[in-house]
């Protein structure tokens, strides 16, 4: 922007000599809206556009590409698996390398093939079903999807360099603690999942923020797709429930590195935390999964069905209300450990209670099946292939919700077959009938017939030819993780045929992954919405283009010519006239537009600052501490180059986005997606918080050699350090308020200023109470204030690069009367820092009084 924009003097949508011709002629009216918004909206050409990509139809088939790549290393991994146990003394691999492949395959279907996969279908697939052009955050996505790619590329390295993880993909301690696990094997889980665990965070910000704010204009959220609703879930389930296993990671990596005694019970310390909050994670994330794969399914067989969804109500309650109760059973894993039997009750009934709302939404889908007209096409067999999968998974997992029988099946091949059904069952069958129901969409051809249904015949008896038997095998008393068993002849039999049938599986899949080969290459030019399916993905050409729609749908515009009206352009910002890339924001419930948002083109800023990051990584992973700093001070100095596309040196006016439709221009808003994708990342990181604040009171109440030595700090001496740090912190929240207030006036700088100079105090308080600090090694108490005290340095650090870049945005006359800048952002960040801070500080300090 240089200079102020009036609605009578944008461009005109046609603009040039030819327009008037062009308005009589709605077909080359609509050729020149494709092609301004092709120019606009395509990768650059070249390696260097694959690289600088911000599109979300490119990010997503990324996404998705790269998890099916994973997919099958997974996959290879388990026949190594089944060819080991197909005899009683196994051969095939030895005891170390056996440990290695079987944890790696369990994190790489875990981390690296079911959430990215269900991440690329989310950033791929969103935009169209809710009629928007892009996801609100491009740059981030892009930079989710590097961090996917090199976590994982580490992950994959360390397999083929003989030092790949070998705790099992749960990581339990103490057996990946520095002492069992002397090497750097543990440590390439630890930061190469953390490092993956970015992208899931991300992706769960952009997913929500899109939802609530990048619908269609009156698309409240009671007419939104059922898979809206399905999303929505999921990234609200993701936003808490991946910070419990980065804190883990976390805390576990630095016992590893520097020795503070988390879980080390000779001081202070207790295994039983990384369970915790591994599971806090660990179960979540089966509903995680199982959500997305849910939406494909109220997606697809109400179109195969030529009906309507029945209990539209039902399913969205049912949604919530397994959202809410996932966070509830995470001692299901843990029913062997020793808990209270008061808590044994209560994580039994909740772990049976979750089936309440997962059979709402199959007896939904079976009455959606009763009231239509069935057709078998590739996509339904997927279908029913999950019904007869999920539900036998669902029963088993009612069985094991019930204590007694859990005490005798725990660790045992029962429990892997049980998560097999759930997981496959519930993620993998949908994904397949979600990718051959898409796959026109995606290739813009159709399929060649026969073939995917051998494919699915051969997925179907393999499975459960494999995982069947594996019930029995365990209820004969057969362990998880063992990879001989010589002294056991009566589970030979079984294994053996879960072996055999585990080779037809997996022939399944690669012909199911050669299906889709073929139709990509050689499938004839698919006709448009050939499911005839009524819904906004269809309403586009094939395969979909970068922009989605030539036009936003308008509201309350559901007739039959609707479609067609999209692709003349008779709808919200026809075209891309003024040659930006613009989205409509809406209001989060009713979907009223609020303002446009212009996001940003394509650029090398994802891939440069995923780079730094994962340097980072690498020089931990590599021992290099010292040189750490080195690798965050990259990392801003990548970062601030994010913020140069926020700012607006003048005032704009609004925008024409339709006839009789004038919007303002994000600039000039305070709720912008910016302002709602802060606050989706501080839901985060106050989970990530709490889970912290749960670590602190478990081991001061649950764990042995407490209470813990005495400090050298002292009440006084700890009010003295932190009276002058909370100060400066309330300070620069009152600071970013009145700069927020004031903006560019003479007293708005002087209050950015004050709240720069006041979050330099801040650090500096915080600077000198971590040197007045006992040995984090000493005790788990020490170790845990060292934590407590890191979180605040990294907040407080954070909230000062707000600051100071809400400073230059002043100085550069990047706010004005009407432009706010990065104030509001930085206001969150500051009162977050100020209100974790006072907590650690009173806990710190009722530590001491105790």
């Amino acid at each position: 922007m240089t200079g102020p924009v009036r609605p009578d003097d944008l461009p005109d949508p046609l603009p040039g000599p030819a327009a008037p011709e062009l308005r009589a002629n709605p077909p080359q009216r609509a050729l020149r809206l494709h092609r301004e918004l092709t120019r606009v909206w395509s990768d650059a050409p070249g390696f260097y556009g694959w690289l600088a990509s911000v599109n979300h139809t490119s990010i997503g088939r990324r996404f998705m590409a790269t998890a099916c790549f994973f997919f099958a290393i997974g996959g290879v991994l388990s026949m190594l698996i089944r060819a080991q146990l197909a005899t009683p003394r196994g051969a095939f691999l030895d005891s170390a390398l056996y440990n290695q492949i079987f944890t790696m395959h369990g994190s790489i279907m875990m981390f690296l093939f079911a959430i990215p996969m269900l991440e690329g279908l989310a950033l791929w697939l969103l935009p169209k079903i809710l009629g928007a052009r892009d996801m609100a955050f491009p740059r981030l996505s892009a930079l989710g999807y590097w961090c996917y790619l090199f976590g994982g590329t580490i992950i994959l390295i360390s397999l083929l360099a003989g030092v790949a993880p070998d705790g099992g993909w749960f990581m339990y301690v103490p057996l990946s603690d520095k002492t069992h696990t002397p090497g750097i094997n543990a440590d390439v889980w630890l930061l190469g999942i953390t490092f993956v665990e970015i992208s899931a965070v991300a992706a769960a910000v952009e997913i929500t923020v899109t939802i609530l704010r990048c619908r269609a204009a009156g698309m409240a959220l009671t007419r939104m797709p059922l898979m809206g609703w399905y999303l929505l879930g999921t990234s609200g389930m993701m936003l808490v429930g991946f910070p419990p296993l980065i804190l883990g990671s976390i805390l576990l990596e630095v016992e590893r590195a520097f020795g503070w005694p988390f879980f080390d019970v000779a001081r202070g310390g207790d295994p039983l935390l990384w369970q915790h909050l591994f599971w806090l994670f660990g179960h979540p994330e089966v509903y995680i999964i199982f959500l997305p794969a849910a939406g494909a399914l109220s997606t697809i067989i109400p179109v195969l069905c030529r009906t309507t969804i029945l209990g539209y109500s039902a399913i969205v309650a049912a949604i919530l209300g397994l959202v809410f109760l996932s966070f509830g059973l995470w001692v299901h894993h843990m029913f062997t450990v020793g808990i209270p039997h008061m808590a044994l009750g209560f994580f039994s009934a909740a772990s049976a209670l979750v089936a309440v709302p997962t059979a709402v939404q199959v007896f939904a889908w079976i009455g959606t099946i009763r009231q239509g007209r069935p057709q078998l096409h590739l996509p339904m067999l997927y279908v029913l292939g999950f019904f007869l999968t999920f539900v036998m998974g669902g029963l088993t997992g009612v069985m094991l919700a019930i204590v007694p029988f859990n005490w005798q099946a725990h660790d045992t091949a029962f429990v892997t077959a049980h998560l097999h059904y759930v997981l496959i069952g519930g993620f993998v069958f949908p994904m397949m009938a979600a990718l051959t129901y898409w796959m026109p969409l995606l290739s813009g051809r159709e399929r060649i017939p026969r073939l995917g249904e051998a494919a699915f015949w051969l997925i179907l008896i393999g499975f459960h030819g494999t995982f069947f038997i594996m019930h029995l095998t365990g209820l004969l008393g057969m362990p998880r993780r063992i990879d001989i068993y010589p002294d056991n002849p009566e589970w030979v039999l079984p294994n053996l045929i879960s072996s055999i049938f585990g080779m037809v599986l997996s022939i399944g899949f690669a012909l199911f992954a050669f299906d889709l080969a073929l139709q990509w290459i050689f499938g004839a030019r698919s006709r448009r919405n050939p499911w005839q399916a009524p819904t906004l993905d269809w309403a586009m050409p094939l395969p979909a283009p970068a922009y989605n729609f030539a036009s936003l749908p308008l509201p309350g515009r559901d007739d039959a010519g609707a479609i067609l009206a999209l692709a003349r352009g008779e709808g919200i910002l026809p075209g891309a006239p003024r040659g930006w890339r613009e989205v409509l924001v809406v209001e989060p419930g009713s979907g009223a537009p609020q303002h446009i948002a212009v996001l940003p083109g394509n650029t090398l800023l994802p891939l440069a600052t995923a780079a730094t990051i994962g340097s980072f990584f690498l020089l931990m992973l590599a021992g290099l501490y010292a040189l750490t700093p080195l690798a965050l001070i990259a990392i801003v100095l990548v970062g601030w180059r994010w913020g140069a596309f926020m700012g607006c040196r003048q005032d704009p006016a609004p925008v024409k986005a339709a006839p009789g439709l004038v919007l303002p221009l994000h600039w000039t808003c305070r709720a912008t997606l910016a302002h709602a994708g802060a606050v989706a990342t501080l839901v985060a990181d106050g989970a990530l918080y709490a889970c912290l604040l749960f670590g602190v009171g478990f081991l001061s109440v649950v764990a042995p050699q407490w209470p813990a030595p005495q400090s050298g700090l002292g009440t006084a001496l700890t009010l003295l350090l932190a009276l002058p740090c909370l100060l400066a912190l309330g300070l620069a929240s009152l600071a970013a308020r009145r700069t927020e207030a004031l903006r560019a006036e003479a007293a708005g700088r002087r209050w950015a200023l004050t709240g720069v100079l006041a979050g330099l105090v801040a650090l500096v308080a915080l600077a000198g109470l971590a040197l007045m600090l006992d040995d984090p090694r000493r005790h788990a108490r020490d170790a845990l204030r060292g934590v407590l005290l890191g979180f605040a340095l990294f907040h407080v650090a954070l909230a000062l690069i707000f600051a100071w870049r809400t400073w230059c945005d002043l100085r550069d006359g990047r706010m004005g009367p009407a432009r706010r800048g990065a104030a509001p952002v930085w206001r969150l960040w500051q009162d977050f820092a100020l209100a974790t801070s006072l907590v650690s500080a009173l806990l710190v300090i009722g530590q001491e009084v105790l």
